[in-house]
């Protein structure tokens, strides 16, 4: 996950200095509360606290030096509220259990970029496919679907989608896949339906909430949004994507409802992080679709998750949600109704905004071979998602 090149702080401040380059490194030390050793783990760091750096700067970036080792981590300068400024800088340490490391953080020139290839870590929206939004990392993909799929369903039209649930594409590669399964498709070369040896989309989302869709719920009946009408790419690679989707104003029960939904994927994670910002609810109900009902439902309180087990075709997929704030409540909402039975968290609204992480393991991705190691994982995942690497500064 990182590279180790031993000159190249040294270089990279001579080559600043005879350049007028102001140059002040920032000490930031990472602690791991935890009896586990950390990876794949996204440290973020405040720009603003790097008072040399410019970030409009677009030649310069922040290179990352552990200090004992002189390893140089790969790091990511990140637009969190989409003003075409980066605002933090993001890296992912390697931290023994109980245990502390040190990292200098100084301004670099950025290297070109001269890779035609996608990042690992990447999402954009796909007009080609009708008006998909997908992302995906070394580890999932996801995609949820724009207003042209709507209005075809609307108009009667072949081809639509009407839906604001979160579709899963089952990936077992670590290289990037969405464009070129995309391609495979348009151009009529193939299908990402089949599995010819990198996975395929074979979870089926129709009006559910596929991994991690929100309802409100009124009195017995769930309600929810259609199709997202914008989108906005905030950042792609090497390290996250992120992006925010609008959606209409809807109604529940004769409540108006406001949604935003800002997703963002590490690198190395199975979850998304949603961030909602609501208005007209006090309560969101993050779901996983059941299918048909026919795999196994688990919840835990303590560890503040709730999973789905299924057999799909061939393999085995394992669905969840982790909620750091805490479950409210859970309900197996079942309903003949096709495509509407779900798992449901209920997340109480804090100041307009819900965050939870939705995910899955796929049996052939070679993550998992049962579902035991699944839920496993889920408890380690929640657990760090509770205690996060913990940041402070040199003085």
């Amino acid at each position: 996950m990182h590279y180790s090149k031993n000159a190249f702080l040294a270089t990279t401040l001579l080559a600043l200095s005879s350049c007028g380059v102001k140059n002040s490194a920032l000490q930031v030390i990472v602690t791991n509360t935890l009896n586990e050793d950390r990876s794949y783990e996204t440290v973020s760091v405040d720009l603003d606290r790097l008072t040399t750096f410019n970030r409009r700067d677009t030649t310069t970036t922040i290179a990352v030096i552990q200090t004992k080792s002189k390893d140089t981590l790969m790091s990511q300068l990140v637009d969190e509220d989409g003003d075409g400024v980066a605002d933090v800088v993001i890296f992912q340490p390697e931290i023994a259990a109980k245990s502390t490391n040190t990292y200098n953080l100084t301004s670099s020139y950025k290297k070109p970029d001269t890779s035609t290839t996608d990042p690992a870590v990447y999402s954009r929206f796909v007009p080609e496919r009708t008006d998909d939004y997908a992302w995906e990392n070394n580890k999932v993909a996801f995609r949820t679907y724009g207003p042209v799929a709507q209005k075809m369903i609307e108009d009667k039209i072949p081809g639509g989608t009407l839906s604001s649930g979160i579709d899963a594409w089952l990936k077992r590669v670590d290289y990037p896949i969405i464009n070129k399964w995309y391609k495979k498709m348009t151009s009529g070369a193939g299908t990402y339906h089949e599995d010819t040896g990198e996975g395929l989309d074979n979870f089926h989302v129709g009006a559910s909430r596929g991994i991690g869709g929100i309802a409100v719920k009124k009195d017995s009946t769930y309600y929810y949004s259609k199709n997202f009408t914008t989108w906005k790419t905030l950042t792609t690679g090497p390290l996250r994507t992120s992006f925010i989707l609008e959606y209409e104003d809807w109604d529940a029960n004769g409540t108006q409802i406001t949604e935003q939904k800002k997703i963002s994927l590490d690198y190395g994670s199975n979850f998304s992080k949603f961030e909602i910002t609501i208005t007209g609810a006090d309560t969101v109900s993050a779901g996983l679709t059941l299918h048909s009902n026919t795999g196994k439902t688990s919840v835990n309180e303590e560890n503040k998750w709730i999973s789905y087990w299924e057999h799909i075709d061939d393999s085995d997929l394992g669905s969840a949600l982790i909620i750091p704030q805490g479950l409210q409540a859970t309900e197996k909402y079942l309903t003949p109704k096709q495509d509407e039975s779900n798992l449901y968290a209920h997340i109480n609204v804090e100041n307009n905004k819900v965050i939870y992480y939705a995910g899955f393991g796929w049996k052939k991705s070679g993550q998992f071979t049962n579902e035991q190691e699944w839920l496993t994982f889920l408890n380690t995942t929640s657990e760090k998602l509770s205690n996060p690497l913990q940041v402070s500064f040199s003085k």
